[in-house]
Order: structure tokens, then C-alpha cells, then sequence
């Protein structure tokens, strides 16, 4: 796995658990720091004994850049989150984030053709805005800090065919009029939210985050009785996505979840 900061990451816990759990022994996971500049040379280097690469921020623009050919999604998005290694030694970009939102929103009751309100306008509010396309969402409201960043995600709605509406940060807190509410933004720029938002009656609440959990937010969600999808819960999925393609097999997703349980202490 590449990224940077790297070390607090719970990826190496979640495949190196399947790997035991699959019988594929001589197969190991291990976090490296690498920031975006030095991904290329990094990737160039590798051996063959490389079967692909987990990448997380800031390196994700980066992954797609070196990648000899890349999924329709993670082109669309802008951003890769997997290298694959391919037998002639070509780098294959994909990104898992997508269909993992789309596993756990599923999970959760999400029907197609529901309303989303996303919080954020960086990388995950792309990936949202994606699983939001695959689930056939009636519409998409981006609520972010700057109106720029919502005007720079407009290109990738429109290539996913999603329609797109901006909202003002200021009025964040009425912008939660949606069956599915995701939350992308950075820890702790949400949380005055929480005392003041109007929760949407049997919506579903998904925070991207996971550290510190629960969130405010969350909280909030969970008193209100909604349904809460957490950033450990799309770990996890975009994890077994990225084992199956590592690997070709299916993933052991009891022991990865199990071992990622065991992990943050949660039983």
C-alpha cells in the first residue's frame, strides 16, 4: 500500500487476514510511504514478484497517470486506488472505492433512484458521486466549502450522466433532504453540523470517516434513527474488491472483516 501518512493504516491487517484465511502462503501486504511525486519511479522499479498495489492519498491522480490502460470508472473519477500488475508487466487502474459505496449503501437499504446530498467536493466526494451514477440516483447536491471545487466536479457528473446541483456550506444543515447523506469532508469540519441538521426520515447516513468513530454527525444520525454506513464498513469492501483482483480469487471476507474487527477492538 502507498501512501502518505501511511503507518495508522488498517489495510495490511484486512488482506494479509485474507491471504491466511485463503491458503496463499508467500503472499504479504505491507504499507510503504510514498508521496504522489515519488509514485512513478517507485512503481518503475518494482519486480514481478509485485502483483499489484493498494494506493490511498495524495496518490491516487498519480496511480492513474502511470497506469498503461484503466477501468472506465476510475477514468471517469479521475483517480485510481489499484494497480494490477498484468502478465505481460503492464499496470492495469481501478478503483475499488466505487463499488465498495456501492456494496455498503446497498447493504444498508439503498434502492436506485434515490436522492444523495454529499459533503465535500474532493476524492471520495468523486467516488460518491459514481456509486451515486451505478445506483441510478434521481439527483446529486454537493454542499462544499468552496463553490470552485463543486464547479471542478461538474465534468465528472456529466460523464457519469448524474445530474449535479451545487449548495452553500452556510446552508449545510438544510441540505439534508436526501434519502442517502454522505459525508466526505476532512475529521472535524462537520461536527457543528450535528446540534443543528434536519434530518430526512428513513435516510441513510454514510461518513466516509472512521477515526475518530463515532462522529458527531453519526451521532446524530443514530439518535435521529437512521441507518449509518461508516468509513471502516467501505474499508472493508473496497479491500475485497482489490484482494480479487490481486489474487484471482474469491476474498475470505468473514476473516478480513473478523481481523479488522479484532483490530480496532470492536467485537
Amino acid at each position: 500500500m502507498l501512501g502518505r501518512p501511511i503507518a495508522h493504516s488498517l489495510s495490511p491487517v484486512i488482506h494479509n487476514a485474507g491471504y491466511a484465511a485463503a491458503g496463499l502462503t508467500g503472499w504479504s501486504y505491507t504499507a510503504i510511504e510514498c508521496g504522489a511525486g515519488e509514485l512513478p519511479g517507485l512503481v518503475a522499479g518494482l519486480g514481478p514478484e509485485w502483483a499489484g498495489l493498494s494506493v490511498t492519498m495524495p496518490g491516487k491522480e498519480a496511480a492513474l497517470v502511470v497506469a498503461d490502460e484503466a477501468s472506465p470508472v476510475a477514468a471517469a473519477v479521475g483517480a485510481a486506488n489499484t494497480l494490477v500488475r498484468r502478465d505481460d508487466g503492464s499496470w492495469y487502474a481501478d478503483n475499488t472505492d466505487v463499488p465498495g459505496m456501492v456494496t455498503v449503501l446497498r447493504a444498508a437499504g439503498v434502492a436506485d433512484g434515490a436522492t444523495v446530498t454529499v459533503l465535500g467536493a474532493g476524492g471520495t466526494a468523486r467516488a460518491a458521486i459514481a456509486a451515486a451514477a451505478t445506483l441510478r440516483a434521481a439527483g446529486v447536491t454537493v454542499v462544499a466549502r468552496r463553490p470552485e471545487a463543486v464547479e471542478e466536479l461538474r465534468p465528472v457528473a456529466g460523464a457519469l450522466g448524474v445530474r449535479l446541483s451545487a449548495g452553500r456550506w452556510a446552508d449545510a444543515a438544510a441540505r439534508f433532504d436526501a434519502d442517502v447523506v454522505v459525508s466526505t469532508v476532512p475529521k472535524g469540519v462537520a461536527d457543528p453540523l450535528a446540534p443543528v441538521v434536519r434530518w430526512w426520515p428513513s435516510a441513510v447516513f454514510f461518513d466516509a470517516l472512521y477515526d475518530p468513530w463515532p462522529t458527531p454527525l453519526a451521532d446524530a444520525a443514530h439518535v435521529a434513527g437512521l441507518r449509518i454506513v461508516s468509513g471502516l464498513d467501505l474499508l472493508l469492501a473496497q479491500a475485497v474488491g482489490q484482494f480479487e483482483q490481486f489474487t484471482g480469487v474469491g476474498a475470505p471476507v468473514a476473516a478480513m472483516r473478523s481481523a479488522l474487527a479484532a483490530a480496532i477492538g470492536r467485537p
